[in-house]
C-alpha cells in the first residue's frame, strides 16, 4: 500500500512523497517543523481532504516536538493558526486540528507530544480503515467489468494510504469485478493524468487517461457505467465540493444516464453547513492556468480565473459512498441517519 505521508520517531521527522514531481520522480521530503508543514499543503507537495487532515495532525506534532524558541504551548497554538490557513475548502482539516487540539488540552508535561502524536497515528489509521470500508461498499453498486470514470486523484496519494473513489475502485478489483478506468486529466495540475494513473498502475489496473471534454461523448457511447469522485467537503443536504470539473462530470451523467457517485468517510461531511453554497472555494495562483511545468502556454499579458473546487448538487448525486453505509437520497435525512 502506498504511504505517502509518514512520521519517523526517531528523529522527529514528517515525511512526505513530494506528489509534486511524481510520476517521473519519487522523492521524499523530511519535514521539521509545522512552517515546512503548512507550505507543503499550500505548495500542493501533499494534496486531497483526508492526507491534508492527517500532514496537518503531525505539523501540530512538530511543533511541541520541536517548538524552538518559543515554549510549546505557544508555538501550538502559532501551529494551530497557521496550518488551519492552508487549504480552506478541505473540511478535513479542521475536523483533525479539532481533535489534535482537544488532545491537547487534555495532555500535560512530559507526556504532550507522545499524546499528540499518539492521535495523529489514529486520524491516519482510521482513515485507512474508513477507505477499506468505503470499497467493500462502494463496489457493490458496481456491475462485473465495470467501467469506471474518476476525477482528479482520490487514491492512496490523497489519504492515509487505500484512497477514497480510488478505494472504491480497489474494492471492485478485490471482489474480482475486473474494473477498467477511464482517467480525467484534470486541469489544470493534471492530477489524474500524474498520479491517479500512477497509482492504478501501482495496483495493476487497466486504464485509459481522457482529456475532461471527452467524457460526454464516452458517456453517449455507452463506454461509462458509473462516475466516481471524491470530495473535499458536504454539506448536511449533500451538496458536494470536489475539484473543479466534477459539477460538469455531474452534468454530463445526468444526461446521459450514468450513475454519479461520490465516495468520501464521514469527517468530510460538514454537519454545521446547511447547503453547499456555504462552502468556501479555494482560488490557486494563476499561473497554474497559464503555464505547464513553469512553460508559459497564454500570450503574455492574458489573466486567468483559477478556482481550485466547485460544488454538485446533491440531486445529481445517486449514492455518497461512506465506510459506515451507502447513503441515498434524500440526503439530509440519511446523512442525520449516519452519524446517530
Amino acid at each position: 500500500m502506498i504511504e505517502p505521508i509518514r512520521y519517523d520517531r526517531e528523529t522527529d521527522k514528517l515525511l512526505l512523497i513530494d506528489q509534486r514531481k511524481l510520476p517521473l520522480k519519487h522523492e521524499v521530503l523530511e519535514l521539521t517543523n509545522y512552517k515546512d508543514v503548512a507550505r507543503a499543503i499550500e505548495n500542493m507537495v501533499v494534496r486531497g481532504a483526508p492526507a491534508i487532515g492527517i500532514t496537518a495532525s503531525y505539523g501540530l506534532v512538530l511543533s511541541v516536538a520541536n517548538p524552538g524558541s518559543k515554549d510549546r504551548k505557544e508555538n501550538f497554538r502559532a501551529a494551530r493558526e497557521r496550518l488551519g490557513e492552508t487549504r480552506p475548502t478541505a473540511v478535513n482539516l479542521f475536523w483533525a486540528l479539532d481533535r489534535m487540539e482537544e488532545t491537547f488540552r487534555r495532555s500535560k508535561g512530559k507526556g504532550l507530544k507522545g499524546s499528540l502524536l499518539e492521535e495523529a497515528e489514529r486520524i491516519k489509521q482510521e482513515d485507512i480503515r474508513a477507505n477499506r470500508e468505503m470499497g467493500k461498499n462502494g463496489a457493490q453498486l458496481l456491475k462485473d467489468e465495470p467501467q469506471i470514470l474518476t476525477h482528479c486523484n482520490a487514491g492512496g496519494l490523497a489519504t492515509g494510504g487505500y484512497g477514497t473513489a480510488l478505494g472504491v475502485i480497489r474494492g471492485a478489483l478485490e471482489a474480482g469485478l475486473e474494473p477498467f478506468v477511464w482517467v480525467d486529466e484534470t486541469r489544470p495540475r493534471l492530477q489524474g493524468a500524474k498520479l491517479t494513473a500512477w497509482e492504478l498502475k501501482q495496483v495493476g489496473i487497466p486504464f485509459k487517461i481522457i482529456v475532461e471534454g471527452a467524457a460526454p461523448s464516452l458517456m453517449a457511447r455507452g463506454k461509462v457505467d458509473a462516475v466516481v469522485t471524491g470530495a473535499d467537503r458536504i454539506a448536511a443536504n449533500g451538496d458536494t465540493a470536489n475539484k473543479i470539473g466534477t459539477y460538469g462530470l455531474a452534468l454530463d451523467a445526468e444526461a446521459h444516464g450514468v450513475p454519479f457517485y461520490v465516495a468520501a468517510p464521514l469527517s468530510t461531511i460538514d454537519l454545521d453547513l446547511e447547503k453547499g453554497q456555504g462552502i468556501p472555494i479555494e482560488e490557486r495562483k494563476e499561473a497554474e492556468v497559464l503555464e505547464l511545468e513553469g512553460t508559459r502556454l497564454a500570450p503574455e499579458g492574458a489573466k486567468a480565473y483559477n478556482p481550485a473546487f466547485d460544488v454538485t448538487p446533491a440531486n445529481l448525486i445517486d449514492h455518497i459512498i461512506t465506510e459506515r453505509k451507502v447513503l441515498s437520497p434524500p440526503f439530509e435525512e440519511e446523512i442525520a441517519s449516519a452519524f446517530d
